[in-house]
């Protein structure tokens, strides 16, 4: 839980930086973040590949009960994750496609369905999250 109350400030920061760099340099930041995200893109799977290859530490008995623990808190802030960020991206997906939606319906009524069915699919995005974070309850 600390490492995430440390980074919270670092991503903020990351943001800002980003969002003023663009202001400033326009195409030239562009190219730098391309780059960037190609650093990390890389860098990310060795991390993760080195992490995962590592021999399981010995510990104790009082640290392996508080790492039980906390590995079933990892599970529930992981599943809280997954419906907020479900429902954000269904959000921004039926805003999208509701608002198309309704302005092809304003010029052919006859679409109703078919516009229905599409603003659906978009709200199928939280349902997905859902189900991740049901699987993760499970798991805790």
């Amino acid at each position: 839980m600390i490492a995430w109350l440390i980074a919270l400030p670092v991503v903020a920061a990351a943001f800002c930086g980003t969002r003023l760099l663009l202001r400033r340099h326009g195409r030239t930041a562009v190219r730098l973040i391309v780059a960037a995200d190609a650093v990390l893109l890389v860098g990310a799977p060795a991390l993760l590949t080195v992490a995962l290859s590592g021999a399981p530490a010995q510990a104790s008995g009082t640290q392996a009960a508080a790492q039980a623990s906390g590995s079933g808190s990892a599970a529930l802030i992981g599943a809280a994750i997954a419906v907020a960020g479900a429902s954000i991206g269904a959000a921004i997906a039926v805003a999208y496609t509701g608002a198309a939606a309704l302005a092809a319906l304003s010029e052919r009524p006859e679409l109703f369905g078919r516009a229905m069915v599409i603003v659906g699919l978009a709200e199928g995005i939280a349902i997905y999250g859902l189900v991740v974070a049901i699987l993760l309850i499970g798991k805790a």
